[in-house]
């Protein structure tokens, strides 16, 4: 019996439940209430939790109310130009006890300068412990005890971190990948060496020629970027599939973005079903995963975070997608199904109130199940029209159904037209697609799936055109931009310079 498989499922027996009895031994309310004041006693004597008296709000009545009412909310420039560049210069017990060692670079997919998100001791291990569970709930799946004895292929940034004198900086992915427990060195994939590697077109190079020498079960990363990679790996060896050089794998964990229009094109890689798996890991912690087929991801409310969320409406968001100063604001005991919120995180990593810049829905709020509707800052609403990158994904993904195509990437925009306004996608793909066809369909489905975009195309929106570009474009864009590999993402919606920037480099490279 395969010593491994045997050992995870034995952990799965101790540390895991059925799913229908979840509720019994994690209630999400209650294990958040804990989770808070846990945070708020580890960091009442930091420079943060005297200046927001946390030691007073641990001793009032309702210490949940207490919070919301004394700290104010945060966005990312206002966490820094406040408390974090004191961490960043190697200040001690800023906003959590101890020093700094980690910084982790992240400009999403919406900012134009990196950001620097503080990665502590607390919070490396909330990372390992979500990861563990998520390894051990496989186990619900049934799969062989040797498929827990293949290879795991983590293509993420390199584990090579910058030192800048008081700090390393560096990608989240690469900063856990550097630290993952030693029983585990053995499976991870691709090894220490090309993990180092930080330009993407030579560790993607590397995997290709390493890939016939490994026995893939398990493949995790961005599904933009492990699409080249499979590519490129059956291209090079001219098979038919990548079960053709990794006959064993079996799953595919995706995260960063939805990835329902990335199924048509990942199905003609398998020769074989391959189950997929959804993870949330954010650079300022692990928000959840996906534990069940067919399923959302439980959010994860007992491992060093505390949530709050903030319904995504015109009260609380002004017109660019940003925060107002003053929101109301959920805890998870009176959120509601179905509706989108944005999320707040408190965390042991030093975030207070800290807008994540996602937006998501409980699916099911009793197991705390969530699934990610898009970005607070990628969604379209020039007049009113309140599309969610949740519609658009939507849209694509019919689109390709219908047409039987499949469109590798897109991203759409709106501009003034006609003295009235327009939105204009970006679809790219292989496929012989007349742009005339594809805009008429895109409108007619996003008339269907949202009220307010069909009475502002009545109103407002005159015009809806398509541009169809080549793959290549949106990834050539990326790599002059220096976000190849790794956990970048295009930009669902383009907003203000970077319609320019965008349309600029497409006349540049002569694709308009």
């Amino acid at each position: 019996m395969p010593l491994l498989g045997s050992l995870i499922r034995r952990a799965y027996i101790i540390r895991n439940k059925p799913v229908e009895l979840k509720k019994q031994w994690i209630n999400p309310e209650k294990a958040q209430k804990g989770q808070l004041v846990k945070l708020l006693r580890k960091a009442q004597f930091t420079a943060f939790g005297e200046h927001y008296k946390f030691s007073k709000i641990l001793t009032s009545g309702n210490v949940v109310d207490a919070f919301r009412e004394t700290v104010p909310v945060f966005n990312y420039s206002k966490m820094y130009k406040c408390w974090w560049y004191r961490s960043l210069n190697g200040e001690p017990y800023v906003t959590w006890p101890g020093k700094v060692k980690y910084f982790a670079l992240s400009s999403g997919t919406s900012e134009a300068s990196s950001k620097y998100i503080p990665v502590t001791g607390d919070m490396l291990r909330s990372i390992k412990r979500a990861s563990l569970r998520q390894i051990v709930s496989m186990v619900r799946y049934n799969f062989p005890l040797d498929f827990y004895e293949k290879g795991m292929l983590m293509i993420g940034g390199s584990t090579h971190l910058q030192y800048n004198g008081t700090y390393y900086e560096g990608d989240l992915s690469g900063i856990t990948a550097a630290s993952i427990p030693f029983w585990f060195q053995h499976f991870y994939k691709p090894g220490k060496r090309i993990s180092r590697t930080a330009d993407w077109d030579t560790k993607l190079r590397d995997i290709v020629k390493k890939a016939p020498d490994w026995d893939i079960g398990v493949v995790v990363g961005v599904p933009a970027w492990i699409q080249i990679l499979l590519e490129r790996i059956i291209e090079e060896y001219q098979v038919e599939t990548i079960h053709d050089i990794w006959p064993n794998l079996g799953v595919y964990v995706h995260s960063g973005v939805s990835f329902k229009p990335y199924i048509k094109s990942f199905e003609k890689l398998f020769a074989k079903e391959v189950m997929y798996n959804e993870s949330y890991l954010a650079s300022e912690g692990y928000v959840g995963f996906q534990n069940r087929l067919n399923a959302g991801m439980d959010m994860q409310t007992d491992n060093g975070i505390f949530f709050e969320f903030v319904p995504f409406n015109d009260d609380n968001f002004d017109d660019d997608g940003n925060i107002k100063k003053t929101v109301e604001t959920h805890t998870i005991a009176d959120v509601e199904n179905g509706v989108n919120y944005a999320l707040l995180m408190s965390t042991n990593a030093g975030a207070w109130r800290y807008l994540l810049g996602d937006t998501i829905k409980f699916i099911n709020k009793d197991y705390a199940e969530i699934q990610i509707t898009g970005r607070t800052k990628h969604f379209l609403s020039i007049c009113g029209e309140h599309l969610s990158q949740e519609n658009m994904n939507r849209a694509i993904e019919l689109l390709q159904e219908e047409m039987n195509i499949e469109i590798n990437e897109f991203t759409v925009l709106a501009f003034r037209y006609q003295g009235l306004f327009a939105h204009k996608w970006y679809l790219g793909t292989n496929a012989p697609l007349d742009p005339e066809a594809a805009s008429q369909k895109i409108d007619r489905y996003l008339k269907n799936l949202n009220d307010d975009y069909r009475v502002e195309r009545l109103e407002a929106v005159r015009e809806v055109f398509v541009k169809i570009l080549p793959p290549k474009a949106f990834l050539e864009y990326m790599a002059m931009k220096g976000k190849t590999g790794s956990a970048n993402k295009f930009p669902r919606v383009l907003k203000n310079e970077r319609i320019t920037e965008w349309e600029q480099f497409l006349k540049e490279r002569q694709y308009l």
